[in-house]
């Protein structure tokens, strides 16, 4: 009989560290995460705290990681993801994607494990090149507002590459494009959280801009899957994991109105500074190596999340953006 896998999560309660937790679960395997819960929820994985397959540690991933016995795989997929928290935790948001994979990396060589890390297509930065291949270099401002998370990811990237070329790490990178699904933050300042949360609290819909700026939303489902195969093959270079359906931001609005029987009016605001203009992966790459493309539709995908979110306590409707120290 094969020996039970042993896995580390590190952002085990976030969105999608919670997500991956649940599907290593399924598949078997014994699964240790680590999160600080700066952004996590631990309510995204109590269901799994009475498993004796499950641990968790709360921990920050700058410091550093102990864990006793083998290891088989490291997920690092610890990082606040999005602009709300880049606004208000830049350093820690540079420092999870520095030290906090520094750390990841390092205990990888020591337990001779496969760490597949999570980077992003806002590596990509407000890209000039359109649908964006992983051969792209991108288009980032590094001394922007969201510079903090763009070049944390660029720099996980390249240091993963690093302990693989020179310690001979066996590493995975996957380029996550905007992903969504039950247990995103409502608050956390994303498109989608913030459209739903607006049309359930009976509020107007804010578009930034004139809503023509584009994004491809892929399903955290779909995006799990991918990962998964990601992790399990033996390419090393990066892979875009998302959907290539791509919608205008006020076209999204407007579907998210109808989900709402259109109670709420559309409103713009200015756009923020260094949104990027347009967002789409190509996933040749995904489909050839690893047999991978999103099954579920955005109709399919958006209906369980607003249900989701409908059936949230009242006051979660309310909850302001966490404060930071």
């Amino acid at each position: 009989m094969a020996q039970q896998k042993r896995v580390l999560i590190t952002g085990a309660a976030g969105f999608l560290g919670s997500h991956l937790c649940d599907r290593f679960i399924r598949e078997g395997c014994h699964v240790i995460g680590i999160d600080n819960l700066i952004t996590g929820e631990l309510q995204n994985i109590e269901h799994l705290f009475k498993l004796e397959n499950f641990e968790f540690y709360h921990h920050d991933v700058t410091k550093f990681i102990h864990i006793s016995g083998e290891l088989d795989y490291i997920l690092h997929f610890a990082s606040p993801a999005s602009p709300i928290d880049y606004l208000k935790i830049p350093i820690q948001t540079l420092k999870v994607g520095a030290m906090g994979t520094h750390n990841c990396l390092g205990l990888a060589k020591a337990k001779n494990a496969r760490m597949l890390v999570a980077s992003t297509s806002e590596v990509y930065g407000d890209p000039q090149v359109h649908p964006q291949t992983e051969e792209y270099w991108g288009n980032v401002n590094p001394v922007g507002p969201r510079g903090v998370y763009d070049e944390a990811k660029r720099y996980m990237e390249s240091i993963t590459m690093a302990y693989h070329t020179f310690h001979k790490v066996d590493t995975r990178i996957v380029r996550i494009f905007n992903t969504y699904g039950p247990r995103m933050r409502l608050n956390d300042g994303r498109a989608l959280p913030a459209f739903i949360g607006q049309v359930l609290r009976g509020e107007n819909i804010t578009v930034f801009g004139d809503g023509s700026q584009t994004r491809s939303f892929c399903f955290v489902d779909d995006l799990v899957e991918g990962i998964y195969r990601l992790l399990h093959s033996d390419y090393v270079m990066p892979v875009n994991i998302g959907n290539p359906d791509e919608i205008s931001l006020l076209d999204f609005a407007k579907e998210i109105q109808q989900l709402s029987n259109g109670k709420s009016e559309i409103i713009f605001e200015p756009l923020p500074i260094d949104d990027p203009k347009q967002r789409q992966p190509d996933i040749t790459k995904a489909k050839q190596l690893l047999g991978w493309e999103p099954k579920i539709d955005r109709k399919e995908g958006l209906q369980v999340t607003y249900n989701y979110f409908k059936n949230l306590p009242a006051e979660a409707l309310y909850l302001q953006p966490k404060v930071f120290n």
